[in-house]
């Protein structure tokens, strides 16, 4: 085996690139995020780490909630904008035309294919800049042309995606097989 150590890094690819929702002061704002993940699926649990020192975390322990906004390639420069100046700074609501669900106090973006409101179940404060959050899915929201027999069409969404340590942006690839199924001709003997 001529594998190569690569040191103690997080070389999960590929991240989702998403745009989180919080109220900070009655405000909305809106902040890039790539750390992001499935924590459950039932019920729906989404995670989210972010740094201690963003602006975004003052509206999470004010409110408790926020929203995941799935922007699609079309979005890629204004997406990359909002993990680039803070809301402290830039009122970046400014930048999309926001809608409010069932929570009242997350702010959804009405351009991005796909907006999850979520209430916060769980915090840690992790080793480090960064704090995970633990939000039960509230409501999922879309636009029907993103939807293909009832669900979420991964080409109609096209999603943005991030290579961590290179810095680079992707696009999504072609469908290669169906989960949980292509493996079934395998056997063990």
């Amino acid at each position: 085996m001529n594998k190569i150590k690569l040191g103690n890094k997080n070389h999960l690819y590929p991240n989702p690139v998403i745009l989180v929702g919080v109220n900070v002061n009655g405000n909305p704002n809106y902040l890039n995020v790539s750390y992001a993940g499935i924590a459950n699926r039932v019920p729906s649990m989404i995670s989210i780490s972010l740094n201690k020192s963003h602006y975004s975390c003052n509206g999470i322990k004010e409110n408790m909630t926020f929203s995941i906004n799935i922007p699609s390639l079309d979005m890629l420069e204004i997406t990359d904008y909002c993990g680039i100046v803070s809301g402290a700074d830039v009122d970046k609501s400014k930048l999309f035309n926001t809608f409010y669900g069932s929570l009242k106090n997350a702010p959804m973006i009405e351009e991005c294919p796909i907006n999850i409101e979520c209430k916060v179940i769980h915090k840690m404060d992790l080793e480090g800049s960064n704090m995970l959050l633990i939000g039960k899915v509230i409501e999922t929201y879309s636009d029907e042309k993103y939807l293909t027999n009832g669900i979420p069409d991964i080409n109609k969404v096209n999603p943005i995606l991030l290579s961590i340590y290179e810095f680079n942006y992707y696009s999504l690839g072609k469908k290669v097989g169906k989960a949980w199924s292509i493996g079934k001709n395998i056997k063990v003997i």
